[in-house]
Order: C-alpha cells, then sequence, then structure tokens
C-alpha cells in the first residue's frame, strides 16, 4: 500500500517526520483524514490533537495552529506549536488551564475574554493528549482474579 510522506516543522525544528497510512488533523472546519492519493489541498489548522498511524502504530501530536498542505502523497504541516504527547508537560498545561480559568471568572475590563477562552482551550487539549498517550503506555488495568 502507498504511503504518505509526513512532516510537521516549526519554526524551531522538525517535530515529526515519517512514512504513514494516514494522517488526522483539525482543519479549520472540522477533523480532517488524509489517506494516500488524496487530492491536493491547502487548509488552516486550529489548535487541537494531530494524529498519524503508521503500520497500526499511533502517534499524537497537539499543535496550536498553522497550516496542512497536501501533494503528490506529501502532506507538510507548518504549524506555530506541535509537540508529541510525550513531549507536553501536564503541570505546565494545568497551570495554563488555572490561569485561563482565574482570567475567565475576573471578567474585568482588562480582561480579554477571547484569549482567555482560546488559552483554556488549548491548555484542555494539551492536558487530554498527555493523558490519553499516559493511559495507552500504561496499558488496561489489571485484574486480579483468586
Amino acid at each position: 500500500m502507498a504511503k504518505l510522506e509526513f512532516d510537521i516543522v516549526t519554526a524551531e525544528r522538525i517535530v515529526y517526520s515519517a512514512h504513514v497510512d494516514v494522517v488526522i488533523a483539525p482543519g479549520i472546519q472540522g477533523q480532517l483524514a488524509i489517506l494516500p492519493n488524496h487530492a491536493a489541498l491547502m487548509t488552516t489548522l486550529q489548535p487541537g490533537e494531530l494524529v498519524v498511524r503508521d503500520d497500526g502504530e499511533e502517534t499524537a501530536m497537539f499543535v496550536k495552529s498553522g497550516f496542512l498542505e497536501v501533494c503528490e502523497n506529501r502532506v507538510t504541516v507548518l504549524a506555530d506549536v506541535a509537540e508529541q504527547a510525550e513531549e507536553i508537560d501536564i503541570e505546565r498545561a494545568e497551570e495554563a488551564k488555572r490561569r485561563a480559568e482565574e482570567m475567565l471568572q475576573q471578567r474585568g475590563p482588562e480582561v480579554d475574554l477571547a484569549r482567555a477562552e482560546a488559552a483554556l482551550q488549548r491548555a484542555l487539549v494539551r492536558i487530554s493528549i498527555a493523558q490519553k498517550r499516559r493511559r495507552r503506555r500504561a496499558g488496561p488495568p489489571r485484574m486480579d482474579v483468586t
């Protein structure tokens, strides 16, 4: 079966580069799945979880925003911020969530509600991705039968 050549790049580094079976990305109008031989496409990404699958293995990443381009079995993501699930600092994300919630509770004239809501959404997505990754790594709960 054909593969996709996939790269996710930020201004600082190449976050991920591999040949994969499918890319699932948070497009501006909803989730978007890219399979081999997909039509050429360019779209804007919104903050969310980007997933790549290859040979039954799944890799999850957080993207803040950016662009996705598909051309001739090559998918390129240019992201403002991107982190693989294992790179996400849960304590930092929890702190960002707490700060955003405090700002939303204050609702004073100096609080930019749209920015606070966006910050809260980003923190929640990061936490969700990191927790899902940790649950997968831990495996199913053990059941002791006596």
